[in-house]
């Protein structure tokens, strides 16, 4: 009955597809090199801020998480097509960490 009722919510009772392996700190380390490059020529108290969440991830969802920012930090520095440029270049970095519905470019 509890799956009738997910379903009819739109809800799956079955635990959410993660990748199959955990993140070591080298594969940590690299997606963070990534994402610090692509701000590195923003040096406002902003991009301090940002980097310091950065250094603080744990895991690639975090990081992930953090691209929003990192494209508002570019947008003030440079303008918006630098900011997708610089953005759905990491794309790449996350392919294997997240699922591939997320790894959506930025128009």
């Amino acid at each position: 009955m509890i799956t009738s009722i997910a379903r009819w919510l739109g809800m799956g009772t079955a635990p959410r597809k993660r990748s199959a392996h955990k993140a070591t700190l080298k594969d940590l380390a690299s997606i963070r090199n990534h994402l610090l490059r692509a701000i590195e020529d923003c040096i406002d108290q902003q991009a301090l801020r940002l980097r310091v969440k950065i250094e603080s991830a744990r895991t690639p969802q975090e990081l992930w998480m953090l691209r929003n920012d990192a494209f508002q930090l570019i947008s003030q520095q440079h303008d918006q097509s630098v900011a997708a440029e610089r953005i759905n270049a990491l794309i790449q970095f996350f392919e294997g960490w997240l699922e591939p519905k997320q790894l959506v470019r930025i128009k």
